[in-house]
């Protein structure tokens, strides 16, 4: 297959993964947390909120939508154009899949699922699926929106992790509830005490996603190094930095043994994409020799920065 095909192929790749995301937060947020009037963070637990209160005559992806095309002008300018353009896909596709899903998922299989297993079980299945969702999202280079935006711009310039920033902004939102009248799908006013109830599972919901992505996310920023020889050197060099945008080192070598110099090509790239840049290799030299081992902190362009929290 032509290099350009497998490209597009980890385009594709990353499309497919945001569509997974969104699917696991649609999921969570449908089967186990609307039907059970509980609360979240960020832009969906505002739209949630807000349904709420109205009885269900402003849904959820409505809301959704509307707050997020206005934080999407700041990941535009600030996260740049290509985390903007991934992000539009995630939240059309959240925004569609929040109002159709509410209808189009069996009731039996939410009754069975969340309301038999009452509100905390149900807490803590959707953030567990959110959590998920959400780190899918993350490292394939968009965002679900909302205080994801926010907390990908303060992470940029702050040693900051996504998962805390987004749990200071969530308690902030889930507390503002108590201020906001409530209503079940059947149209009852939820009474106050329920709603002090409905508070802690949401703090609850609010630590499990936090916490689960960044377990997600610290497992999928982890890095590797490989020292390749081989006679094709310099093809399999362009290639690594032509489709895969890494760079690579050369290093002059001479094998002991045969008293013969040769070049050696450093990488170091995620663990992710290994795979990627193994079948490159193969496709180019199935005789090369590699080496793989794993590293920590890896800090520089591609990869984490070192933050001073002084902007230049």
């Amino acid at each position: 297959m032509p290099l350009k095909g497998k490209s597009l192929l980890i385009k594709i790749k990353e499309y497919i993964g945001i569509m997974i995301g969104i699917a696991m937060y649609v999921l969570g947020w449908n089967i186990f947390l609307v039907p059970n009037n509980l609360i979240g963070g960020g832009v969906t637990g505002i739209a949630s909120i807000v349904q709420y209160a109205t009885g269900g005559a402003v849904k959820i992806g409505s809301t959704y939508f509307t707050l997020n095309a206005i934080l999407l002008v700041l990941a535009f300018f600030i996260l740049g154009k290509s985390f903007g353009g991934k992000t539009v896909f995630a939240i059309v596709l959240a925004s569609v899949g929040l109002n159709i899903g509410q209808t189009l998922i069996p009731a039996d299989i939410i009754q069975k699922l969340a309301i038999e297993n009452g509100k905390l079980m149900s807490t803590l299945m959707g953030a567990i699926l959110v959590g998920i969702s959400m780190g899918i999202t993350f490292s394939q280079g968009g965002s679900t929106g909302g205080t994801d935006i926010i907390a990908l711009i303060v992470n940029k310039y702050r040693n900051v992790s996504p998962g805390r920033m987004i749990l200071w902004m969530d308690t902030f939102i889930i507390l503002s509830s108590l201020l906001v009248p409530s209503y079940t799908q059947a149209g009852e006013l939820v009474p106050f005490t329920e709603k002090i109830t409905t508070v802690v599972y949401g703090f609850i919901y609010v630590v499990v996603v936090s916490t689960v992505l960044d377990l997600y996310l610290s497992g999928s920023r982890q890095s590797v190094q490989l020292f390749i020889l081989s006679k094709k050197y310099a093809e399999i060099a362009d290639t690594i930095s032509a489709e895969m945008h890494r760079g690579v080192t050369v290093l002059d070598g001479k094998g002991w043994y045969t008293k013969e110099t040769t070049e050696v090509l450093m990488v170091i790239t995620r663990k992710t994409d290994l795979n990627i840049l193994l079948k490159y290799v193969k496709s180019i030299d199935p005789d090369a020799f590699l080496s793989v081992s794993s590293v920590t902190g890896v800090y520089g362009k591609g990869f984490d920065i070192i933050k001073s929290g002084r902007k230049k």
